[in-house]
């Protein structure tokens, strides 16, 4: 018996048990609950029902496309602000460099309800109304370091001999930047931009506190159903919204590659 253990363990497949155990528990099973109940009416057989209420029903699919315009504009503004701090961070003293990163990491270390709280607190100090600049706002607080992160440690990783290489070509600044250090960051602006698209388009305490829960975007739709015990349309609406976020990993990999096999232009 002590002999089996000890082979058990010895094993080095043995220790991804935990592991796969874990995935299984709290990543597969939800998904499969998710399917489950979308596909089921109220009667507990298939049925489309949930998709087709989706699709009539105009209140759900309108702050489905709110949600996403939401999302698109957030992810804009956060790789327009987040890139130039990235790229002039790459071109400082390393050790001011990563200080700097620390700080623009120090609030994550805080919780986004305390965080989204404090912007509630900012912007009644000041006067400023409550609603969808204070969204959008308070979205670009929270998710501008998930855009700065990835794409300051793609361009900190880049060989400098390639930018030497096309200074010694003639290349002017402008050209070294638009033809060798773009391409070559591509990959973090598309990390960057999903790790701010992504839990954007999903997030619900934000906007109820930014908001004073006067604007609902698609998380605070789902929210809402489950709450309400609609856990068959709530499940299909999350349902939808996994396909999504999906389908936007699929192009982020394909224009990852794409960006990796291009090499400069």
């Amino acid at each position: 018996m002590l002999d089996n253990i000890t082979k058990f363990f010895s094993r080095r497949r043995s220790w991804s048990l935990p592991y796969v155990l874990f995935l299984a528990v709290f990543v597969v099973m939800p998904l499969v609950l998710i399917m489950v109940y979308a596909f089921q009416g109220n009667d507990g057989g298939f049925s489309l029902e949930n998709f087709r209420r989706f699709v009539t029903q105009a209140e759900a699919a309108n702050t489905f496309i709110y949600s996403i315009g939401i999302a698109l504009i957030t992810t804009i503004i956060c790789l327009v602000l987040g890139y130039p701090a990235a790229y002039i961070l790459t071109r400082i003293r390393p050790s001011t460099a990563t200080l700097l990163v620390m700080l623009f990491i120090l609030p994550m270390w805080i919780n986004v309800l305390v965080r989204t709280l404090a912007t509630v607190a900012l912007f009644d100090f000041l006067s400023l109304p409550l609603g969808e600049g204070a969204l959008i706002f308070g979205m670009v607080y929270n998710f501008l370091p998930f855009m700065i992160y990835p794409i300051y440690n793609t361009l900190q990783k880049m060989d400098p001999s390639l930018i030497e290489a096309a200074e010694d070509l003639g290349a002017t600044p402008r050209q070294v930047f638009l033809r060798v250090v773009f391409p070559l960051s591509t990959p973090g602006i598309v990390s960057g931009i999903m790790m701010v698209f992504m839990p954007t388009i999903s997030t619900f305490a934000i906007a109820e506190l930014l908001t004073m829960n006067n604007i609902k975007l698609f998380g605070t739709t789902i929210q809402e159903n489950i709450n309400n015990g609609m856990w068959h349309y709530g499940a299909a609406l999350s349902l939808i919204m996994l396909i999504i976020i999906g389908i936007t990993s699929l192009f982020s990999d394909s224009s990852e590659d794409g960006a990796n096999d291009g090499g400069l232009i």
